[in-house]
């Protein structure tokens, strides 16, 4: 189990690091910024998604449980 939410949360860092190398790409070369505004929401969500994989890991797998 720990095995597969480690790969789920390498796969979710790599989206968020791909939508926001799409985003800074759109933005240099003068994109639309409506396509922009799209991307960074689709970057904040794929964020939050991963900082909640990286909790439920910690949860569930982390350190000292008990004391």
């Amino acid at each position: 189990m720990q095995l597969v939410l480690n790969i789920v949360i390498i796969i979710a860092m790599a989206t968020v690091a791909i939508i926001l190398g799409m985003g800074l790409w759109n933005m240099f070369r003068g994109g639309d910024s409506n396509t922009s505004q799209k991307l960074m929401r689709a970057r904040v969500i794929a964020q939050a998604v991963a900082v909640a994989l990286l909790m439920a890991a910690l949860f569930f797998f982390g350190g000292n449980h008990g004391g």
